[in-house]
């Protein structure tokens, strides 16, 4: 039995701002529409669909291993545009990235509060 994550919604007061502000973030394609989506594709096959949510949104978590090259280009972008960003998951390390595992991490949000965050290396995979 093969298990793969398609795809998940992401709820946004603004689906349009949100969307391209990640897919820009990451360097990806422009996001695509599909009914009520707008849908940001990773290079795994996953898609992440931006829905318009008119009440309260609950805040997510969504990680993405990058490669250490592309982690540079990334975290260069969130710095140039004056994201704030932590080290940690709970913020309490303000302007740092960790280096967890031997690899680079760092936590950034989106305009809804949901916790962005992209790594070299997964959490327990190495020293």
């Amino acid at each position: 039995m093969s298990v793969q994550l398609n795809h998940t919604i992401v709820a946004a007061t603004d689906r349009e701002a949100s969307a391209a502000f990640l897919s820009g973030i990451l360097g990806l394609p422009d996001p695509k529409p599909y009914g009520p989506f707008l849908c940001v594709e990773v290079d795994n096959a996953v898609s992440l669909d931006y829905l318009r949510s008119p009440g309260p949104i609950p805040g997510m978590h969504l990680a993405f291993l990058v490669g250490e090259d592309d982690f540079d280009v990334m975290f260069g972008r969130i710095k140039d545009q004056g994201v704030a960003y932590w080290a940690d998951p709970h913020h309490e390390q303000p302007g740092e990235i960790n280096t967890r595992d031997g690899g680079r991490g760092v936590y950034f949000e989106d305009a809804d509060g949901h916790n962005l965050e992209l790594l070299t290396r997964p959490y327990g995979s190495g020293s």
